[in-house]
């Protein structure tokens, strides 16, 4: 059969002030009708540059060569023109971050009409009620109200999945994905699949999905094109990709993806109790109109736990169920409204300015954004060293430079980039920078916030490897916050789950995985994704409906508890419970059918 996209001998290059990058060099790939072909690789092998240039989509500074042909017809190089005909209509596409896509001044009714009415040539009316079916249809709840909402209003899933709505409302014959679920939280990551399953059930739409994650492209790809540098190094059948890759590089990328089936955590070895959090709760005035009345919304709502030393205490939940500001609650980078934190024996409640700051050198933070978090002016060694300018202020700059460059080593980074800026590294580089900058002071506790969401496996692997290894050589504690449940089960000795700021189970890290209790914790754990082509497409998933509630609605923590829901304005609270020896489980109706609920 004649593919419906026929990729040949396709190189692309950018001319840059540092010389020419070439990009994509000499690739060919066909995508037949009904197909999904995963194009996988780490970033800066060139895989959404592919797709951008075969269909004309380069910055000024790029030019492809070679042969592009859509049904049988060579499009690479034709009139923008010819190509808007294409583009949006028979071909679509996701792009990786929904929100710099997305126009910020358009409601997102509008922008999924526009395909419609420009491709389709429907009326109005019809493009307002094939919208709200479509939005439906991507499982996006009151769709109606929805569409006369702008991008910035919407949840993170929620813009997603109106880049699928745009990329899907045309009927496209292609629909190209890029990196699709990138640094979504599982259980969005899972319904989103489920949707591109169903359009190329429904639909017959091809597939090219980009991505860096092997449990996606595991989970729906026929075939599979494995890029390094500009290169396709192995292609073949998924399955042949999966269980018996030939190249170095697959492999290399297959062994460096956290499996819950294969992976347990460390073994626990701890001792003395520093960290003791006492029902901790922080709440925020939300004030949604001009003439509305300021409600509370309840981030963190009573979460109590303890951590020892060398322990690692993973902290697991959707965005926006509290994780980043518990921790920053802990740390006192931010007020908590009441609850106690107490250091090593020392209640923090009321120390003054001087003594937090004092703390400082036993409590770090590395957070999520490397790049954001470093100063772009700033040498990387300037950076690493301002914990030590300001918390031993006695150091003289040669002892304080003989101290950084030996943390650069430690944490894998050569000492001669000491002069180096942050542009200058990759992100996985930056990273380690971070958790430089976090042991520069040999801290007792390190709080990694999302540390490796956002990196290739590889460099997630390497990072996850580094802190392991100092905390076993220094004995430190780590409060280890991520929406990854396979990372956190290769890292953490103890696991805590929260949902819209409460603890919904907590338990060794191996009672947790191998009996969650929670109908969240279950749903968290299905939602996890195994490079197992075989495993992924034969198993059923429990799957969370719609976004998470608003944390404004003080109903919202009796999702899974509805048999309390007749209560009055003090509303119930789930009570966390002890059913086994340290595993606490909060309540939650066990009659009810957990699939039909979630």
């Amino acid at each position: 059969m004649t593919p419906l996209l026929e990729i040949t001998g396709l190189d692309i290059r950018f001319a840059t002030p540092d010389g020419e990058v070439h990009a994509v060099k000499n690739v060919s790939l066909s995508i037949g009708s009904g197909e999904c072909v995963g194009v996988v690789g780490e970033s800066g092998s060139g895989k959404s540059q592919l797709f951008l240039g075969a269909f004309g989509l380069l910055a000024a500074n790029g030019r492809a060569s070679g042969s592009v042909r859509f049904r049988s017809r060579e499009i690479l190089g034709t009139s923008q023109k010819q190509l808007n005909a294409i583009r949006g209509g028979a071909v679509t596409m996701i792009f990786q971050d929904p929100l710099t896509a997305l126009t910020p001044h358009m409601t997102v009714g509008r922008q999924i009409m526009e395909a419609l009415i420009l491709h389709r040539h429907v009326t109005r009316a019809e493009a307002t009620q094939r919208t709200q079916e479509m939005l439906e249809h991507v499982r996006i709840p009151e769709a109606a109200r929805r569409m006369k909402q702008y991008p910035h209003e919407l949840s993170g899933g929620m813009r997603q999945r109106v880049m699928i709505a745009i990329a899907a409302i045309t009927g496209p014959d292609l629909l190209i994905a890029d990196e699709p679920t990138t640094a979504l939280d599982v259980t969005v990551q899972a319904q989103i699949l489920e949707i591109l399953k169903a359009l190329r059930a429904e639909q017959n739409t091809a597939i090219a999905l980009v991505s860096h994650d092997m449990g996606v492209i595991a989970s729906i790809a026929d075939r599979v094109a494995v890029m390094r540098r500009g290169e396709i190094v192995e292609a073949g059948e998924a399955r042949q990709i999966f269980h018996a890759p030939q190249h170095d590089y697959t492999k290399m990328l297959l062994a460096a993806v956290p499996r819950l089936d294969r992976d347990s955590g460390p073994r626990s070895n701890h001792g003395e109790t520093l960290l003791a959090v006492e029902d901790i709760h922080v709440a925020f005035p939300i004030k949604s109109g001009l003439f509305e009345k300021t409600r509370k919304l309840k981030a963190v709502d009573g979460v109590s736990f303890t951590l020892r030393q060398g322990e690692t205490l993973g902290v697991v939940g959707e965005s926006g169920s509290g994780k980043s500001t518990l921790a920053r609650a802990v740390l006192k980078l931010l007020p908590a409204g009441s609850g106690r934190v107490v250091w090593m024996g020392r209640d923090l409640n009321d120390a003054d300015r001087r003594e937090i700051r004092a703390l400082r050198g036993d409590m770090q933070i590395v957070f999520q954004d490397p790049l954001a978090s470093l100063d772009p002016r700033m040498p990387v060694g300037r950076s690493i060293a301002e914990p030590l300018k300001s918390l031993r202020p006695e150091l003289s700059r040669d002892a304080a430079n003989t101290q950084v460059k030996a943390m650069m080593a430690q944490v894998g980074l050569d000492p001669s980039w000491i002069n180096r800026y942050p542009h200058e590294l990759s992100g996985g580089q930056n990273q380690r920078v971070g958790i430089a900058r976090a042991m520069i002071v040999s801290p007792r506790l390190v709080v990694c916030d999302e540390a490796v969401s956002a990196l290739d496996v590889s460099i997630q692997a390497e990072i996850v490897g580094l802190i392991g290894a100092l905390q076993r050589n220094s004995g430190l504690s780590l409060l280890f916050i991520s929406h990854d449940l396979a990372v956190v089960r290769r890292l953490c000795h103890r696991v805590m789950v929260l949902y819209l700021g409460r603890v919904v189970e907590m338990a060794d890290a191996d009672a947790l995985y191998n009996d969650p209790r929670h109908p969240y914790t279950r749903a968290l754990l299905s939602a996890v994704l195994t490079p197992d082509p075989d495993i992924e497409r034969s198993r059923k998933r429990v799957l969370l409906s719609g976004d998470v509630p608003s944390p404004l609605d003080p109903r919202a923590q009796l999702r899974f508890l509805p048999s309390r829901l007749s209560g009055g304005p003090d509303y119930y609270r789930p009570k966390l419970l002890e059913v086994a020896q340290g595993h606490f489980v909060a309540e939650y109706d066990e009659a009810q059918d957990t699939r039909s609920t979630l």
